[in-house]
């Protein structure tokens, strides 16, 4: 089963996406499933060095008690998953480009979730900048990979065109809001679903590919 997650990493409700969508896959251990990561950027203009945290979101939600409540929100919805949203950490809201290429990296060795998860938690517990590099080569070294190789790559140009067409292309496809899930390439649902929701909709690709499976073989059986 081919699941594509389309995803932000400084996107709080892309890392409870995240988990939601590990705790469904968890109730199914004998599903063979191949997750690819797709980049999307919430904010495409960020400067490099990113902007001050609370001024970017008082002037987004308009004021500092709407901006309390929506954090609270998300850490009451985190906590369901096991994660510990600290906001007062955060300092920075970071450019993503970056870390988006991060995982790109960490996509090429089949260690793309792992990856993920450590920039979720770093920026979002840990209150770290993920925009600055020397952060990112610390997290990449904390999971085991080669710091010459990952410093050559984030220091080069490779792979910024390919996220920014990445996230146009979602843009063209009518995706406005990460998380986004599609199934078999054909089911999408964007928001942090419940598991349960994310089951239900696996269970109708499923169907839908055996219906094909079927009609595939009736065809092949009046070919011959």
């Amino acid at each position: 089963m081919l699941i594509d997650m389309i995803f932000d990493t400084i996107c709080p409700w892309c890392f409870i996406g995240k988990k939601r969508l590990d705790d469904m896959l968890a109730r199914k251990p004998s599903l063979n499933v191949e997750i690819r990561w797709h980049a999307f950027l919430l904010n495409p203009d960020m400067p490099l060095e990113g902007a001050d945290y609370n001024s970017y979101v008082y002037e987004k939600f308009g004021d500092k008690l709407r901006s309390q409540e929506i954090h609270n929100t998300i850490y009451l919805a985190g906590h369901t998953v096991g994660i510990d949203f600290d906001f007062t950490r955060v300092k920075r809201l970071p450019n993503s480009v970056d870390s988006h290429r991060l995982v790109r990296f960490a996509t090429r060795k089949n260690r793309a979730a792992e990856m993920l998860e450590m920039l979720y938690q770093n920026h979002f517990i840990i209150g770290r900048d993920i925009s600055n590099r020397a952060i990112l080569i610390d997290i990449a070294n904390d999971l085991g990979f080669d710091e010459i190789e990952l410093r050559e790559y984030l220091y080069s140009e490779e792979d910024i065109v390919d996220i920014y067409e990445q996230n146009s292309k979602s843009h063209r496809h009518g995706i406005r809001g990460v998380p986004t899930f599609i199934f078999a390439k054909q089911f999408a649902i964007s928001g942090a679903q419940d598991p349960a929701v994310l089951q239900r909709m696996l269970s109708i690709a499923e169907e839908t590919q055996h219906e094909f499976d079927e009609t595939d073989t009736q065809l092949i059986q009046r070919i011959n």
